[in-house]
């Protein structure tokens, strides 16, 4: 899941990256031997070893690379692993993180470096099949039977074969499923007090903004930052249906997925640019927020915002925790947009991930750790929970912090170990029950995801693909802020620009990829 946090973005690449990333290298056993008895079971014992066939009479040290911030406690979380994992494995392991403050540049500078990396978080919104494509990681399938024999057993085989690019696996996917398809997050005690509409589409979201500006003059209606693409442009579209966060402004419907058309230019973009540019004249979105870089949660949860745009179900629920226990007298709503759309789309399996880099030079001994990780407890519930009588208790089966989320040094799942979540061992939060009933809802009207099993090769227009971001930070992010003042005229300067940059190439060249792995997958 990723702290964004919006959803599912399309994180732009580089020309520099795609000429200096190397082809992938690695075996095609298909990794998919697990049979259906067998799929997502591990094991409970807290001193299960991997029966593996590698050799681990040098002792390494591994180097995983998280994305975010680390928690506090983490030096002594990592101390406790090292124990377990030099006993186990010979291997200790750093966690690194990129901190959240312009991640993705750092992302890519991380796998176009050359700098050694055993593990590396892998999502659809890190590019994930991008990068395989263009050799960032190592293909596994040779190595998990003899590295990592029981994960390879753990993870179900369709999983296996939907995390595949050009017939390889080159990551591993997490098997918890949930949802992080968008929701309205707002004060809702701040809308009792004021008697507000309920936020369950544009038109009622807009209007208790409108109530929160009369009301709460000195409170931001809804916390935004620099990354306007994600966290209003694509939560716009994702509220109109859209096939996913796609690129490049091409457009298309859930409903009708190859039918692909160009957004851009279109009287539904320009619909959305005079929406935000309504939005930025009322007051509701800061002159300066292509400046910011806080995260959406943090003015929520302290008081200086009263709502978010769109928020998955999960991470509503961790504003909801960390408010009860600095401000219990607050409290937050939640709508999710299934309500609206009619539909939700369960996380694809490379939502969350772990990759092998291309320079690790320890794989084998990487790909063991990861299993332990996955399906040792000791490993497990320490990485995702912290120490139990220090950071939480489990009282009545429910998970409990101990003290606040400001004063805990390891609150839940501090270390973004999303992609190493085990549905055995995970351990949820009283409040957690509203959140399952949401999944328990949106099960109901579930549809798969269309779009992320789909691996753009942008081989051929790799410099027009860079020209056209810078295009669009330059002309089109201030749109969709709504900080220019003629969008008509700003709008029509934006597509004479991406136009020149290759605009007409790229979407031509990106839809014929679309219809053939559409035709192939036997989406109509």
């Amino acid at each position: 899941m990723r702290k964004k946090a919006g959803k599912r973005s399309v994180v732009m690449l580089t020309m520099v990256l795609a000429i200096s990333l190397l082809a992938g290298c690695g075996g095609n056993n298909g990794g998919n031997s697990s049979s259906g008895e067998n799929a997502g079971k591990a094991s409970n014992s807290p001193t299960t070893e991997a029966k593996t066939g590698i050799d681990t009479s040098k002792k390494v040290q591994l180097q995983l690379y998280m994305l975010g911030d680390a928690p506090k406690d983490l030096p002594a979380v990592e101390a406790e692993i090292n124990k377990m994992a030099l006993e186990d494995l010979n291997a200790t392991v750093k966690f690194n993180y990129t901190s959240w403050t312009d991640w993705d540049q750092k992302y890519k500078l991380l796998l176009s470096s050359g700098q050694a990396i055993d593990l590396i978080f892998t999502a659809d919104w890190t590019q994930y099949q991008a990068f395989a494509k263009k050799g960032a990681f190592m293909a596994i399938d040779d190595l998990l039977p003899t590295a990592a024999p029981e994960l390879q057993k753990f993870v179900p085989a369709s999983m296996w074969e939907d995390v595949k690019v050009d017939g390889k696996i080159y990551t591993v996917p997490a098997t918890y499923k949930e949802y992080v398809t968008n929701g309205f997050v707002w004060r809702e005690d701040l809308r009792k007090k004021y008697n507000l509409p309920e936020p369950t589409d544009l038109a009622s979201y807009e209007a208790y903004m409108d109530g929160i500006k009369k009301n709460e003059p000195d409170m931001i209606p809804i916390s935004l930052n620099g990354d306007v693409r994600n966290n209003l442009h694509y939560i716009y579209t994702e509220l109109n249906k859209m096939v996913g966060a796609l690129p490049y402004g091409i457009g298309a419907k859930y409903e009708s997925p190859t039918e692909v058309y160009s957004y851009w230019g279109s009287d539904e973009q320009k619909e959305e640019l005079l929406t935000m540019k309504r939005w930025q004249d009322k007051g509701f979105i800061s002159k300066n927020v292509l400046n910011v870089k806080d995260t959406l949660q943090d003015p929520l949860t302290s008081g200086k915002a009263a709502s978010i745009f769109g928020d998955n179900p999960t991470r509503y629920n961790e504003s909801a925790m960390s408010i009860s226990t600095t401000h219990p007298e607050w409290e937050l709503g939640y709508s999710p947009f299934a309500r609206t759309t009619g539909y939700a789309t369960p996380v694809h399996p490379v939502h969350n991930g772990f990759a092998i880099a291309k320079s690790s030079k320890n794989p084998e001994r990487a790909l063991a750790f990861y299993e332990k990780l996955v399906l040792d407890k000791r490993y497990n519930q320490l990485t995702e929970y912290g120490f139990e009588g220090k950071n939480y208790t489990v009282e009545g089966g429910y998970y409990k912090l101990v003290g606040t989320s400001q004063s805990n040094g390891f609150s839940r799942e501090a270390m973004n170990g999303w992609a190493w979540r085990n549905p055995e061992f995970m351990l949820f939060d009283k409040s957690f029950d509203g959140v399952k009933a949401i999944f328990d809802e949106l099960d109901k009207i579930q549809k798969p995801d269309l779009f992320l099993g789909f691996a753009e090769d942008y081989t051929s227009y790799q410099g027009e693909k860079a020209a056209l971001e810078q295009v669009e930070k330059q002309y089109l992010y201030p749109l969709q802020a709504g900080l220019v003042e003629d969008v008509e005229k700003g709008l029509e300067t934006f597509m004479q620009k991406a136009k020149q940059a290759g605009l007409e190439k790229i979407q031509a060249e990106w839809t014929k990829q679309w219809l053939a792995y559409a035709e192939q997958k036997g989406i109509k």
